[in-house]
């Protein structure tokens, strides 16, 4: 007997703003201590990871900040199981603690010179479980959402898990700016670089506390953990989704995260157009996604207006970087890196209900975690590597935009491919009758 959620019963305004909140704030937290590392990257290489090589240190700090990303599916597996067997606010609790520990860890932890190969041990592991906690959080994150809203509302609810994300990369991009702006090179080096994830940490017990309170309904019958059945049942979803994951992960890795060092370094910009670029293209997926969400939901199918992104982002890639190599000035190409973010990016919330709604309801935090866990190992983490990599070998600063364009490609293949289901019968006030949604 498969597990299905106890209730039905549409919660109140006032509840609906209290998950969508503890969501928000947990999701955000969890997005910010997951990618504020790479702003201390050097620097941890040189305290935790101590080499003659310079370059050495920096490569082990950066092989610690990917093994975070091979955790992911792990945790996808573990934490989106708890949601579906225990209820969603277990699985919400149990990436938020892990978060948390993790953060803590990092921000507290001596350096190499203090307690030796210890501190190498301790800041993998909190590495390790901070991959965990991201891996396990969208899952429990979007079927919580999702669960909330009547059927002709659940991509704009959904699309807010997307938007505290595009909301964290501006944060954590102000907050590493400003603590490199106003310390000096020694301070950052003593603790400077742990300010970051202090903050981060602060925020953990809110999110906690907010998410404990939630309300939620509890699963009926509890079940045990089969990764196998999982991949057998429901084969062709999990496979094509991972596939359309290669999109949005390309997009958000190459022009958020990526595209600061791309900016300075291959066409030679200033470096204060590093901040204003991952600010203004996380603000512009903090506005836009929920934006295209609720015109998402006016449509039959949950595929159109992903279709019509996709396409425009596919026409729009070539035309953005051609513009960025071949001299547009640094305001222009500010604009130009804002419009295709928000072109690109700004499908999660149709993305995320068109693959929860392939899966019933005992599997839908875990498949969907597992989806996006493994769509952005594979084709977000660490897609920078092969651009610079690819740069370097061809001298051609339009890589980026083949990269971004070939994933393009694949993830309208994938959502060609991938099973929608039929759109129920409606009621008047937007709900769907059946459990499974």
């Amino acid at each position: 007997m498969h597990t299905a959620i106890a209730s039905q019963v549409p919660p109140s305004r006032a509840e609906l703003r209290r998950i969508i909140v503890a969501i928000v704030i947990g999701n955000g937290f969890v997005a910010y201590d997951f990618t504020v590392y790479s702003f201390s990257a050097v620097i941890i290489g040189k305290l935790f990871f101590p080499s003659d090589n310079p370059a050495a240190s920096l490569l082990l700090s950066l092989a610690t900040f990917g093994a975070g990303f091979v955790m992911r599916p792990l945790g996808a597996l573990m934490i989106g199981h708890l949601a579906d067997s225990r209820g969603r606010k277990a699985g919400l609790t149990a990436s938020l603690t892990l978060m948390t520990l993790g953060t803590w860890l990092i921000a507290c932890l001596p350096g190499y010179a203090s307690i030796g190969p210890a501190a190498t041990a301790l800041m993998v592991l909190a590495r390790l479980m901070q991959g965990l906690a991201a891996g396990g959080e969208i899952g429990p994150a979007s079927a919580s959402l999702m669960e909330s809203a009547g059927y002709r509302q659940r991509c704009f609810l959904v699309s807010w898990r997307g938007a505290s994300q595009g909301a964290a990369a501006c944060v954590a991009a102000l907050v590493g700016a400003s603590t490199t702006a106003l310390l000096s090179p020694a301070a950052m080096h003593d603790w400077g670089w742990r300010v970051p994830f202090a903050l981060g940490g602060l925020i953990g017990p809110v999110g906690w506390y907010l998410r404990r309170r939630m309300p939620a309904p509890a699963p009926l019958q509890r079940t045990r953990l089969d990764p196998r059945r999982l991949f057998a049942e429901h084969t062709r979803p999990l496979v094509c989704g991972i596939l359309m994951m290669a999109a949005p992960s390309v997009s958000i890795y190459i022009t958020v995260f990526y595209m600061p060092a791309y900016l300075v370094r291959t066409l030679h910009r200033p470096p204060a157009i590093s901040l204003l670029t991952a600010c203004l293209s996380g603000f512009a997926i903090l506005v836009v996604t929920p934006l295209v969400a609720r015109a998402a939901d006016r449509f039959a199918s949950r595929k159109t207006l992903q279709y019509v992104s996709l396409w425009a982002s596919l026409l729009v890639a070539w035309l953005a970087f051609r513009a960025l190599t071949h001299g547009a000035g640094d305001l222009v190409a500010l604009v130009i890196i804002t419009a295709y973010v928000a072109l690109a990016v700004n499908n999660a919330g149709a993305g995320s209900v068109l693959m929860m709604e392939a899966f019933p309801a005992h599997r839908r935090a875990a498949g969907l975690s597992v989806i996006y866990s493994c769509g952005v190992v594979l084709f977000g983490g660490f897609s920078p590597f092969p651009v610079t990599w690819l740069i370097v070998r061809t001298g051609d600063p339009m890589v980026p935009a083949w990269y971004l364009m070939g994933a393009t490609v694949l993830t309208l293949i994938a959502l060609k491919a991938f099973p929608e289901r039929a759109a129920p019968q409606v009621c008047g006030d937007g709900r769907v009758g059946r459990a499974a949604g």
